[in-house]
This record gives structure tokens, C-alpha cells and sequence, in this order.
């Protein structure tokens, strides 16, 4: 077994740069590294659970913000040639004529093979997020516990 350490920080909310980091993430827990991905921002919009929204006790600014924002991985525009989706649309279709993974097929991989995953306790809050409209294996930590996770990875990769 390895002793490598991977810290991946996930500050983008696109499907084409979620998936990237996905892919590092598996392919590295595959090969034994330890693998740490901190969701800061936008790229908390990977893992909030469409089926958990609420707008229950939050400002207007933040019931606007989780109306306004990505419901979950499907949801996520692409980074370049969006096109209102239909750049989207046409990249999955590629990726199905492909026999690839999805993006959501990723998250669930990362999932089970156990990859840490913490969210930007800041960013939660800003964003107006409640922790139960994230993924249950998602741990609220400040920027402190991150970077202390981060200086002792390997590999650190911003996305």
C-alpha cells in the first residue's frame, strides 16, 4: 500500500471541470492514494441532493441563491461552449457514444470508494447551503483543517 496523498480543491460548479477532478479522485483512490477533495463556492453545486432542497429559514438573498444556482451534478453548465445546454447536451451524447462514465457515475465511484470529501464551512454559509441539502459523506470543516490536510498531500491540484 501507498502513503501518497492527494488534495484536490474544487472551487469550479462545471460539469467539465467536476468531471476532470472526478477522474483524478478515482483514478487515484484506484492506485491507493489517499484522496482529499475540498468543495469551496461553486463547486458545492456538485453535491447538493436535488431530492433535499429547502428554502426553510433562509434570507431572500439565499432563497434566491439555491434557486438560482446548479441543483446537483446533472445540473452543472459546461465551462466552455454551454450554449444555454445544448454544448452540454452534445457532450454527454458523446460521452454515451463513448460507453464513458457520466459525471454522476464519478460521484458515486468517489463515494464508495470512500474519497474525503469536506465543503469550505465559509462558503456553506455564504452560499446560503444547510448541510442536509448536501451529501451525507460531506464534512463542514474551516480553511484551517483543509490547508492542514493539504500541506501533508503529495499532489495538490486546484480545479
Amino acid at each position: 500500500m501507498t502513503d501518497k496523498k492527494m488534495s484536490l480543491l474544487m472551487f469550479s460548479g462545471e460539469y467539465d471541470k467536476a468531471m476532470a477532478g472526478l477522474i483524478l479522485a478515482n483514478a487515484a483512490k484506484d492506485i491507493e492514494v489517499d484522496v482529499t477533495m475540498f468543495f469551496a463556492f461553486w463547486g458545492l453545486t456538485l453535491l447538493r441532493d436535488p431530492d433535499k432542497m429547502t428554502t426553510e429559514d433562509k434570507s431572500v438573498y439565499e432563497k434566491m441563491m439555491s434557486w438560482m444556482t446548479p441543483k446537483g451534478p446533472e445540473e452543472l453548465p459546461l465551462s466552455r461552449m454551454n450554449f444555454g445546454g445544448l454544448g452540454k447536451l452534445m457532450l454527454t451524447e458523446m460521452i454515451e457514444d463513448n460507453e464513458a462514465p457520466k459525471l454522476i457515475h464519478y460521484l458515486k465511484g468517489a463515494r464508495k470508494k470512500n474519497i474525503r470529501f469536506y465543503a469550505c464551512k465559509l462558503s456553506v454559509e455564504i452560499m446560503g447551503f444547510k448541510p442536509e441539502e448536501l451529501i451525507p459523506e460531506l464534512e463542514i470543516v474551516d480553511a484551517q483543517t483543509y490547508l492542514r490536510d493539504a500541506l501533508q498531500s503529495d499532489i495538490q491540484l486546484f480545479i
